[in-house]
């Protein structure tokens, strides 16, 4: 199979001015995802996707394919990452190259390694899926989490038969940790989006897990990178 990582990389980040090119451990945030991907040998084409030069100068240097800026359109906030996978897979299919499957790995977590995007390929091979998202533990169980009122009221947050149950009856739950995105291209083309058909779960480790967001995310991730 032809595979391609695709690595966004907007230039306009509002909770973390530049996060995507900001500084980790003396390396640009999104040099991680590109040495994870190049690392891995699962892609005959690891490219990202940004509307900054400037971006794209860095993006080059560790490595990766720039061949065209993301358009106005998918620069926006409000563009969906679906959007911008279909208009990456548009603009190669012009140059004359298509690809059976893409991954789509977000810059934000620069603790995933090349062996998890193997062993989600590995998954996808293995379930003989359409699609494979990466997802952790949940920090905590969920029969801790409620929502709360405007007065702040704990009444009837937790029950006492929820908060009485011991931690090896309790459920796991996971969430989206954002690393890793796999699917065939030809079932994304059907639906637009990675859901509807075939798609599994690949556990990561929370310690890989971790998704950058701001100045304390950058901190945390740089202890962990030193610990």
């Amino acid at each position: 199979m032809r595979n391609i990582a695709i690595i966004p990389a907007r230039s306009g980040s509002k909770g973390l001015k530049d996060k995507n090119i900001r500084l980790l451990n003396g390396k640009p945030l999104l040099a991680y995802t590109i040495e994870a991907a190049l690392e891995s040998e699962c892609f005959e084409t690891v490219m990202v996707s940004t509307d900054s030069k400037e971006y794209a100068k860095i993006a080059k240097e560790y490595g990766a394919q720039v061949p065209f800026l993301r358009n106005e359109e998918n620069s926006k906030d409000s563009a969906s990452p679906w959007e911008v996978v279909k208009e990456v897979l548009d603009n190669y299919k012009s140059l004359g190259e298509e690809f059976d499957t893409f991954a789509l790995l977000q810059p934000t977590s620069p603790l995933r390694n090349a062996q998890d995007i193997k062993n989600a390929y590995a998954q996808l091979e293995e379930k003989r899926a359409n699609a494979v998202v990466s997802m952790c533990e949940l920090e905590c169980s969920m029969h801790l989490v409620n929502t709360l009122p405007d007065d702040l009221s704990m009444t009837g947050f937790i029950s006492n038969e929820q908060y009485n149950k011991r931690r090896q009856d309790i459920r796991t739950y996971y969430r989206f940790n954002g690393a890793i995105y796999i699917s065939k291209t030809e079932s994304f083309y059907r639906h637009m989006n990675i859901y509807d058909d075939e798609c599994y779960a690949y556990i990561m480790d929370r310690k890989r897990s971790y998704d950058i967001d701001d100045e304390f995310d950058l901190k945390v991730a740089e202890a962990i990178l030193n610990f």
